[in-house]
């Protein structure tokens, strides 16, 4: 199994912090941003990581990260020309990467605690199928995609940021995917933000009712706002001096 962290994007609802670096690269607590999803693969048991960044700042990641031998995997870096094609092209380039292995994919201002490994594990014995993380919050504010989640944590279906949620379970930014992801790409459309959505990717695997959805007891995009990333140094902080992560 592949690991693929997302780093790209322009971010511009965190500027001017973000005129001269990448949001991935600004501090939460005692790391920068992007330790958090890269620790996360590491305790998942990936060895191989592809990351993918916007041409601006690939040489600060290659500097801070290098290799990848200080955190015992090999990185991979990728550039993604078009910041703001979505979620699913920034996955996208990583097909020759995966080489029809499955993979685990990570947005790079995503913070949580949840060791994956046990579910990667189960994952990788299964023949087909994706898995999509949710996290209980107040979905009315309408900022995310809204997971319904029937038995055996099989997904009934996926909004992106609805007028009447579902449900309480927010789509965050973590994803398994079997090695047919990326067939699923290809058929994609743009949006009409001109992107290729993630849930309309997810939506593939709900359609032929093999995605499942798993849930986490805390989790923050650390990217979306200026609040988001002072919320994260406060929580994170917090969670580290009581040994919790």
């Amino acid at each position: 199994m592949k690991g693929v962290i997302l780093a790209g994007g322009l971010a511009t609802r965190l500027r001017p912090l973000t005129w001269v670096t990448n949001k991935h690269l600004l501090p939460v607590y005692n790391k920068p941003m992007i330790y958090y999803p890269l620790e996360a693969m590491v305790k998942a048991g990936i060895k191989e990581i592809l990351l993918t960044s916007s041409p601006d700042h690939a040489g600060d990641f290659a500097n801070l990260l290098k290799s990848g031998e200080d955190f015992g995997v090999r990185l991979y870096y990728a550039i993604q020309k078009n910041p703001t094609a979505g979620i699913a092209d920034g996955i996208s380039m990583a097909k020759e990467f995966a080489r029809n292995e499955k993979v685990l994919v990570i947005l790079g201002d995503n913070i949580f605690s949840l060791n994956l490994k046990h579910i990667a594990d189960k994952f990788k014995s299964k023949k087909k199928g994706a898995v999509i993380f949710g996290v209980e919050t107040d979905t009315s504010s309408r900022q995310y995609g809204v997971v319904e989640i029937g038995e055996n944590d099989k997904v009934l279906s996926i909004e992106e940021k609805p007028e009447f949620p579902k449900s309480k379970i927010a789509q965050t930014g973590i994803y398994m995917y079997d090695e047919r992801v990326f067939d699923f790409i290809k058929k994609l459309r743009p949006s009409k933000r001109g992107q290729l959505e993630v849930t309309d990717l997810n939506n593939h695997y709900l359609r032929e009712g093999t995605l499942e959805c798993e849930t986490l007891n805390w989790w923050i995009d650390a990217g979306t706002s200026h609040d988001e990333l002072l919320r994260a140094n406060v929580v994170v902080s917090e969670k580290v001096k009581r040994g919790e992560l």
